[in-house]
């Protein structure tokens, strides 16, 4: 297994930079899910940047609220004045930890603007939903947003050394990374300080879920299911629980926004059908499916049905968390007993992809029936005699769906 490698800047630190660096237009935000560097980029992009700034987190045991936005951003008034010109940045961190954020920034964000005060802001934030929600209803045309998704094999290859099993089997979370020479030990990280912390904190604490236990179960049963279509009249089935479609739907975006699990919809060329589909779960991370398996790596490699879903969520999640961060619209294609693992649209373009896993299917791949029925701009064949898993995850979507 590899060892752990110094610290390692992430691609999307340059654009942060570059937007520091330019005259005070926008509030910063920061969004992503839990354990994906999101302050260790930030606070690198910051201390290269030779900008006084202030770092305040609201997420710590005392209760925070409006008025501690106004202190943080009083202290940081006074760095920007004593740097002068160059004024200073003010970040704060869990952001959506603190009721009435959003109307509470915009009002000290406009005040600094009339006052022509250089103070550059960075907000903070692992529950994407609330985040974006408290922008676009409080501080429209006052923002931009720099999405961080789960990292890739790319990025796992280049600071951690993993080979293409190590990332399919552990997964994209950094901070996990140290851990896989003790394999029960990274298991209980990730089901503890990620899977549990991230429901416990950044959905049942700041979304209204009348049925916790429910959504509990299903993330279970996403992960299980990672890659594959079930229709929501199956999930209660395997749920066991009276609830009704249209609260699975509501828990699965919840769970998507939590960057945990997506339930893609079928491809239909029309939004409404689109909508009422079966979805196909999608695990956002390969270590949400395998953490709680029980499966060692060795155990996991040699199961070959196992394996190949692993293989085929990888891909996925590759492909969902490109889609989270506004790349591109992410489908799959079903019709009868033809299949099309997954389509991405970005643009006007449309790519069909095919994953070549070797498991065994309940459906026959589809390709030559939707390229007839829908004229994609490209079909791509992904593992077997088609284009690499490896190379496939080692570039990002944009490469795959570029004219």
């Amino acid at each position: 297994m590899s060892k752990t490698r110094p610290a390692y800047t992430r691609p999307q630190s340059e654009a942060l930079a570059r937007r520091l660096a330019e005259p005070r237009r926008f509030i910063q935000a920061v969004a992503g899910p839990r354990q994906v560097g999101k302050t260790t980029l930030v606070q690198q992009v910051t201390g290269a940047s030779g900008l006084a700034t202030r770092f305040a987190s609201a997420d710590e045991p005392t209760l925070r609220g409006a008025g501690w936005i106004a202190q943080q951003w009083e202290a940081a008034r006074r760095a920007a004045r004593d740097a002068g010109r160059r004024g200073a940045v003010l970040v704060l961190d869990e952001i959506q930890k603190i009721p009435g954020w959003s109307e509470t920034v915009k009002r000290l964000w406009d005040e600094d603007t009339r006052a022509r005060r250089p103070l550059k802001v960075v907000l903070l934030g692992s529950a994407p939903l609330p985040i974006a929600r408290g922008l676009t209803e409080s501080l429209a045309g006052r923002f931009e947003v720099l999405h961080l998704p789960h990292w890739p094999f790319s990025e796992m290859r280049s600071a951690f050394g993993w080979s293409l099993d190590e990332y399919l089997f552990f997964g994209g979370y950094p901070g996990a990374a140290p851990l896989i020479r003790e394999p029960r030990r990274w298991a209980r990280y990730v089901i503890d300080a990620l899977i549990e912390t991230t429901i416990s904190r950044d959905v049942l604490l700041l979304s209204r879920v009348d049925k916790p236990a429910l959504l509990r179960r299903l993330f279970e049963l996403g992960c299980r299911y990672s890659g594959q279509v079930l229709s929501y009249t199956k999930m209660l089935g395997q749920l066991q629980d009276a609830g009704n479609t249209t609260t699975l739907a509501h828990y699965l975006d919840l769970l998507a926004g939590a960057g945990l699990i997506v339930g893609l919809s079928k491809f239909a060329g029309q939004a409404v059908r689109q909508r009422g589909s079966s979805p196909k779960l999608q695990a956002l991370n390969t270590a949400l499916v395998t953490a709680p398996s029980g499966l060692a790596f060795d155990e996991a490699r040699a199961d070959h049905a196992f394996w190949g879903r692993l293989v085929e969520s990888a891909v996925g999640a590759h492909l969902a968390n490109a889609a989270a961060a506004g790349v591109c619209q992410l489908f799959y294609w079903r019709e009868r007993n033809q299949e099309v693992d997954f389509v991405v649209r970005a643009g006007r373009r449309s790519t069909a992809i095919e994953v070549k896993s070797g498991r065994a299917r309940e459906t026959q791949p589809g390709l030559d029936a939707f390229a007839a029925a829908f004229k994609p701009h490209r079909t791509l064949l992904v593992g077997g005699d088609g284009i690499t898993i490896e190379e496939f995850l080692s570039r990002p979507v944009e490469h795959w769906t570029k004219p």
